[in-house]
């Protein structure tokens, strides 16, 4: 891969959310800012919308980390469930014991008389809705009705929607503008500009780690503006693979061709949820570092280059389509393939995972690791994983990043809130540095049913 070559010690452009990645410019660290004040003011609903690959997740998961300890947050990761659902759903993620005969009063009076519990300790309780654009208008209307629950000066549930552009359609929908009365904030993520987009490569390498002079020209920042319409993600997955294709050039100067090879191979107006960098990393890694390395290379992509329907970043991964590791700086083409038990890690988790969420109730408490999108990568994670942790106590179940297929990983069964809490204050560092978050089995079986 290309850390070594540019002397950075991470991936400076995954498209996951990791926020020691947060970019503030582009008026987000001002949305952060107002978010958490909105939040504190405890009124209303509030609405945070913008285009796919916008940064709506960052800014979640930078919510979850920078409001204060008092402050609760309820995750919903499946909005698109029906009116009848969603209070059970709330219940669940509260570790409410409930019925699932339960019916809808009895539903509410349990999650008033706890938030009534949590308003005397002086604790407040915030939900998070994350894609609220698919969120059916009935059960938008039953979330209005969640916010009636107040005392004579408070309300005692304050509820974030994130979502699309179509969250503001459905909103002006004539049947729920009620509940677009009641949303007191609203923000919008707008695209970066070119200005913004130079800023932002910098600060991600920076935050990488990386000490040389500027890589991203202006000709190059003003190729990736253009191509990637100011959206964070798209910006991330040209940026990865416009350095990679000036890694296996072995030039460490970034040109137009080499961005022209990256969006040539993103795709966008077919893929707009295309997962970055794995493919090209591992094909570019095993070729470089074989016998087409240097001059050899070198050749390779000056001939591919001079046909117009091949890229070099194409030409590179269409050479290499066998490559499996991601971190290969001191791995060559002869290198071992990994043991038959390594790779078969994953399947054992996943088959121990289904098990156990079959026997579990569903207020179960589990700590949601990370989410990768890349199974070599997974299995690295996993390994290491397994030096803090017993390997049983780790579950890995199929999930979704953008509508691509990934695995996430939760560790440990705890039978309640609180244990879970526990839990995760005593996970070793090396494992806090994946911002560890409280998962439901209630809410894994749902994320799991929406994903199938």
């Amino acid at each position: 891969m290309y850390l070594a070559h540019f002397g950075l010690s991470q991936p400076p452009f995954r498209i996951t959310a990791h926020t020691e990645f947060f970019y503030g410019g582009g008026n987000r660290g001002a949305i952060l800012d107002a978010l958490i004040y909105a939040i504190r003011q405890g009124e209303g609903i509030i609405k945070v919308s913008g285009e796919v690959g916008s940064g709506k997740t960052m800014l979640c998961r930078m919510l979850q980390e920078r409001l204060p300890a008092e402050v609760e947050t309820v995750y919903l990761a499946n909005p698109s469930v029906s009116p009848d659902e969603i209070l059970h759903a709330i219940a669940f993620e509260m570790q409410l014991s409930l019925p699932r005969e339960a019916s809808r009063l009895e539903v509410m009076q349990a999650l008033q008389d706890y938030l009534l519990e949590r308003h005397a300790q002086g604790r407040q309780v915030v939900v998070f809705v994350e894609e609220a654009q698919g969120m059916p208008l009935a059960t938008l209307e039953e979330i209005r009705l969640l916010s009636n629950l107040e005392t004579q000066h408070y309300k005692l549930l304050q509820i974030v929607l994130f979502g699309q552009p179509e969250l503001d359609r459905n909103l002006n929908s004539p049947e729920i503008r009620q509940l677009r009365e009641r949303i007191t904030h609203g923000f919008n993520l707008k695209p970066l500009t070119a200005a913004e987009i130079r800023d932002y490569l910098m600060f991600r390498l920076r935050a990488a780690d990386y000490h040389g002079p500027d890589l991203f020209g202006p000709a190059v920042v003003k190729l990736i503006a253009r191509a990637s319409k100011g959206l964070i993600r798209r910006v991330n997955i040209i940026a990865d693979k416009t350095l990679l294709a000036a890694f296996a050039e072995n030039t460490h100067t970034l040109s137009v061709k080499h961005v022209r090879a990256a969006i040539e191979d993103s795709d966008f107006e077919q893929h707009a949820g295309f997962i970055s960098w794995p493919k090209m990393a591992r094909a570019a890694a095993l070729l470089v570092l074989g016998t087409a390395a240097g001059a050899g290379l070198h050749a390779v992509l000056q001939g591919a280059s001079a046909k117009p329907q091949v890229s070099p970043v194409a030409a590179v991964a269409r050479l290499a389509p066998v490559a499996r590791h991601t971190e290969a700086p001191q791995e060559t083409a002869s290198s071992p393939q990994p043991q038959a038990h390594e790779a078969d890690v994953v399947a054992q988790r996943l088959a121990a995972t289904e098990k156990w969420l079959a026997t579990q109730s569903p207020a179960t408490s589990s700590i949601q690791l990370m989410v990768s999108n890349d199974l070599q990568q997974l299995r690295n994670h996993l390994k290491k994983i397994s030096h803090e942790i017993e390997m049983e106590k780790i579950f890995v179940y199929r999930s979704k990043v953008n509508g691509q297929p990934a695995w996430t990983v939760l560790y440990g069964s705890f039978p309640g809130r609180e244990k879970t809490a526990e839990a995760m204050d005593a996970l070793p560092e090396s494992l806090k540095v994946y911002r560890p978050y409280l998962r439901t089995v209630q809410g894994v079986r749902a994320e799991i049913r929406q994903n199938q």
